[in-house]
C-alpha cells in the first residue's frame, strides 16, 4: 500500500477515535514539518520557506497537536526528531515528492501533447514492437511516445511507466498483467551452415555448433531431453546475453539457435534462416502487458488493446 494511503488511513482512524471527522492537516503545515525535519532546524526551515522562525515553530506545534504526537524534542535552542518524527518525515518526504510529480505531469499535459511511456524487452522492442509503432501513432497522432528497454520487472509507478511488455509468469508485483501471447520457439540455422542439407534427426542437429542464450541456459537441454531423455547435452558453443545477438550469429552461420518465431519473422521469410524443428516448451511462461496496479489510463488501455490486436493479426 502506498505510504500516502497508509498516512490517510492513520489520520482517518485518529479522527474517528476523537469522535469527529475533521479535515487533514494543511499542506502548509506538512511543508513546514518536512523542511524542519530535513534541516532539524526551525531557523534553516524558515530561511528556505521565506517565513519567520516563530511562524515555522508555531505551525509545527499545530501539526503536533492535530496528530497527537511529539515530532521534535526541544534541546536547548535546537530541535531533534523523535522516533515518531523520523518515521513520519521519511514517509512524508516520499509522499510529497509523489504529489509534486503528479502536479508536474498535469502541468506538462496542459502544455505538451499527451505522452505514453512504454517499456519493452530489448529485442522484442527493436525487432517486433518498434516496426509496428507507426500504426499506433497514426491512430493517436497527438500522443508523444516515450519508449525504453527493460528486461526485468520494476516499479512502474516509481519509473513513471504507463505500460510494459513482460515475459514470464504472473510474477510482477504491483502490476496488472494482461495476457498477450504464448511464445513459440523453433530451432533454426542459416543455409550456409547446412552444406549437406538440413539434418532430419536430433543427432544431426546437435552435431552442428550450438548457440546459447545466457539468460535462458536450459533451452538446448529442454529441447534435447524432450526428444531423447538419454541423449547427451553438448555444453560447447558460443554464448550471448541478448536474443538479438543470437539472431545475428545464427544468420552469419555461426551455429544452430533456438529462437522465438516473432523475433525472426523477416529472416524466415527471406530465407536467411531455415527452421529445422519445433523448439522446447516455454514451461507455462508467456508474454503479458503490464500496467500499474490500481490505476486507470485510457491511453494505456488503448495501447494494450492495439498490441493484442497486432498479435492476433500476426497469428491469423
Amino acid at each position: 500500500m502506498p505510504l500516502m494511503c497508509i498516512f490517510l488511513c492513520m489520520m482517518l482512524m485518529y479522527h474517528r477515535r476523537m469522535g469527529s471527522l475533521t479535515r487533514l492537516p494543511s499542506l502548509a503545515l506538512l511543508r513546514c514539518f518536512e523542511t524542519s525535519a530535513k534541516h532539524e532546524s526551525f531557523t534553516a526551515a524558515a530561511e528556505e520557506l521565506g517565513l519567520t522562525q516563530g511562524a515555522v515553530s508555531r505551525q509545527v506545534k499545530e501539526l503536533e497537536q492535530q496528530l497527537g504526537a511529539t515530532l521534535f524534542r526541544r534541546i536547548g535552542r535546537g530541535i531533534k526528531l523523535t522516533e515518531a518524527g523520523q518515521s513520519f518525515a521519511q514517509a512524508l518526504t516520499s509522499d510529497l515528492q509523489r504529489i509534486r510529480q503528479t502536479v508536474d505531469k498535469v502541468v506538462a499535459t496542459g502544455s505538451r501533447p499527451q505522452a505514453l511511456s512504454i517499456a519493452a524487452l530489448p529485442t522484442f522492442g527493436s525487432r517486433w514492437l518498434v516496426p509496428r509503432l507507426r500504426a499506433f501513432r497514426d491512430l493517436h497522432p497527438d500522443v508523444e511516445l516515450l519508449v525504453q528497454s527493460r528486461a526485468e520487472p520494476f516499479d512502474l509507478v516509481e519509473a513513471r511507466v504507463d505500460v510494459a511488455i513482460h515475459f514470464g509468469g504472473f510474477d510482477w508485483p504491483g502490476a496488472q498483467l494482461t495476457p498477450l501471447c504464448p511464445e513459440r520457439l523453433v530451432v533454426v540455422a542459416a543455409p550456409a551452415l547446412l552444406s549437406d542439407g538440413a539434418p532430419g534427426t536430433l543427432e544431426g542437429i546437435i552435431a552442428l555448433p550450438l548457440l546459447h542464450l545466457s539468460a535462458r541456459p536450459s533451452l538446448w537441454e529442454d529441447f534435447i531431453k524432450a526428444a531423447d531423455p538419454n541423449a547427451q547435452v553438448p555444453r560447447s558453443g558460443a554464448r550471448f546475453d541478448q536474443f538479438s545477438l543470437v539472431i545475428a550469429a545464427a544468420v552469419e552461420g555461426m551455429g544452430v539457435a533456438i529462437l522465438p518465431t516473432y523475433l525472426i519473422e523477416n529472416e524466415l521469410a527471406a530465407g536467411q534462416l531455415v527452421q529445422l524443428a519445433d523448439g522446447p516448451s516455454s514451461k507455462g511462461q508467456s508474454y503479458f502487458v503490464a500496467t500499474p496496479l490500481g490505476t486507470h489510463s485510457a491511453l494505456a488501455n488503448a495501447f494494450t488493446a492495439w498490441v493484442r490486436q497486432q498479435v492476433r493479426t500476426r497469428s491469423d
